[in-house]
């Protein structure tokens, strides 16, 4: 027994020695929106761009600052192998970031920096030279107004934030001193509320400039509704940062910006990075990248260029999905040489357990033989019959019998409603705690539903959302995270597909 014990266990180490490390890359975002939904997407999709195999799980704190540090020190302590963070606020943030690279977690800084030193490496946009960009286009507008001194004016992002600090650093080089333009700045945070509000306050007072740049093109939609409402649409050059196809650029195209800063999302190239830190491969510690000015002249370009992008990344995720089912017909064939060093184990053990069941067998006809004997006692002896007519149940009393099938998608469906929140759910997993192999999941789900494991997943999500629209206030986003969706985009395509309409038109409906 033990020679067969010793087969097995080296056929499994070479099985496990095949298989490849899995890194997993932890991604806490300070906020939602468009830009950052693109960078998550991004991000997902360079899961299946590189030779080493990455896993990413995003979570997002929704402008809250003590989530945020709640959820780093969470990801710290569910094993991941890097951290990528975009702070909230610098300060807060660098205590929850020194904790996890103590646990010797690498910790990448994206977009946004913390205040501290103790960080592996910074990859994001180069906010002064987004500022400087902004500036020199505004610079450029104001000299072709033919004014003696046009009015610029810059209302910044909230400060304490190393974006806005950037940008404004860099609006302020190009214009500060600049005796063609009077410059004005006008602090305030990343809000359209507050750009409203504060554009209302210059209506008011007459005091509205010729140039206005607002630190995102989310801002300056607060900016044009202000103006909207006085009548004063073309009355000021308004400029943004930020130029997302269904937002900045949009909005370039319809004139309501003259222009607005591309700041680059490169979600793949974070992904690289990550990968270069945790493979040993040579990496820059700081990683700016350099976006472009929108303009009403290249905007359709432009406009076409990045929603290509942003397609070719969804049909990648979409082909992932299609490759997981793919790779049922794989896991076959590389089982067949695993299946080859076990099946000299297979046979010595089957002729080792036909000896036992020969010996078994006639311990049992034994065992058959005392128990007709004292079973015939039983039943014969008037003492014994009410003992009997105890145990007797009528068949009438007992539950009805149940398929195996119904049994097995119970348990099915028991399993996924336990583990939907996980948007990184393996087949491989869910097949583990059915006690089935990868192949054997999907031969029987396909039988029994006519779907495929994947395809069921996606549908008891959908249907799992439908209920929560219809049920809670939860934000769509909130409903897409909690159902196991990696972004709130791609959550909203997929129900659209089975339902017909975005979540936000399935709500409208029902109120």
């Amino acid at each position: 027994m033990m020679k067969i014990r010793n087969i097995i266990a080296v056929a499994v180490l070479l099985a496990s020695c095949s298989a490849e490390k899995t890194y997993k890359i932890g991604v806490s975002q300070c906020a939602s929106g468009q830009w950052r939904e693109k960078v998550n997407q991004e991000m997902m999709a360079a899961q299946h761009l590189y030779d080493e195999d990455a896993r990413v799980s995003i979570v997002c704190a929704y402008d809250d600052t003590e989530r945020q540090i709640r959820q780093i020190d969470s990801l710290a302590d569910s094993g991941i192998d890097l951290l990528v963070v975009a702070p909230n606020e610098a300060a807060p943030v660098s205590e929850a970031i020194a904790r996890t690279r103590q646990k010797g977690i690498p910790v990448v800084c994206f977009d946004r920096k913390a205040e501290t030193d103790d960080y592996t490496a910074f990859i994001g946009g180069n906010n002064v030279w987004a500022g400087q960009t902004v500036a020199e286009y505004a610079l450029v507008q104001a000299r072709q107004m033919g004014k003696p001194r046009p009015v610029v004016m810059e209302i910044t992002a909230t400060m304490g934030t190393s974006p806005a600090r950037e940008r404004h650093e860099g609006f302020a080089q190009v214009l500060s001193g600049n005796a063609a333009v009077e410059y004005v700045c006008i602090n305030s945070d990343w809000s359209s509320e507050q750009a409203y509000a504060i554009t209302q306050r210059l209506i008011a007072a007459d005091s509205l400039p010729d140039i206005l740049f607002c630190h995102n093109d989310g801002m300056t939609t607060g900016v044009w509704r202000a103006l909207e409402e006085a009548g004063m649409q073309r009355r000021v050059m308004l400029l943004g940062v930020d130029g997302m196809p269904d937002e900045g650029i949009s909005y370039v195209r319809q004139g309501m910006l003259d222009g607005t800063y591309v700041y680059p999302t490169h979600g793949e190239e974070v992904v690289r990075l990550a990968l270069d830190i945790l493979t040993g491969h040579d990496y820059e510690r700081d990683n700016s990248m350099r976006g472009q000015m929108v303009t009403p002249e290249n905007v359709e370009l432009v406009e076409l260029n990045s929603r290509e992008l942003m397609k070719q990344n969804h049909d990648l995720i979409t082909i992932h999905d299609k490759l997981e089912e793919s790779l049922v017909q794989y896991d076959t064939q590389h089982k067949i040489l695993l299946g080859s060093l076990v099946a000299i184990a297979l046979l010595i053990v089957a002729v080792m357990l036909a000896i036992r069941a020969w010996l078994q067998t006639r311990r049992t006809i034994r065992q058959r033989q005392t128990m007709n004997e004292e079973q015939t006692l039983f039943y014969t002896d008037p003492s014994a019959r009410r003992l009997h007519d105890i145990f007797d149940k009528p068949e009438d009393d007992l539950p009805p019998p149940r398929s195996q099938d119904v049994l097995f998608a119970e348990q099915l469906n028991e399993a996924i409603r336990k583990h939907m929140s996980n948007p990184n759910l393996k087949m491989e997993e869910l097949g583990e705690e059915l006690g089935l192999g990868r192949v054997q999941l999907y031969r029987k789900v396909k039988a029994i539903t006519g779907q495929t494991p994947v395809e069921l997943l996606r549908q008891m999500r959908l249907q799992r959302a439908y209920a929560l629209l219809g049920s809670t206030t939860k934000t769509v986003a909130e409903i897409a995270f909690e159902v196991g969706f990696n972004t709130p985009g791609y959550f909203s395509k997929c129900f659209k597909e089975q339902y017909g309409k975005l979540p936000m038109e399935l709500r409208e409906t029902k109120d």
